[in-house]
């Protein structure tokens, strides 16, 4: 089974999509986190949850 670390982003209301989107592509193309949740709240609010896959190194002789 796949192991993941998660990144948990909290954008103010008032943030537009187009920001959103920025800040999510930034991430996925310098940091390697792809998308896992998006909660966009009543009040605006929108609370991201990014993730990537831990990747274990395991020594070779």
């Amino acid at each position: 089974m796949a192991e993941y670390t998660y990144l948990v982003l909290s954008l103010p209301r008032g943030t537009t999509r187009d920001t959103a989107r920025r800040i999510m592509t930034e991430h996925a193309e310098h940091g390697g986190w792809e998308l896992d949740r998006l909660r966009l709240y009543p009040d605006g609010r929108r609370r991201i949850q990014l993730r990537r896959k831990v990747i274990r190194a395991v020594r070779t002789f």
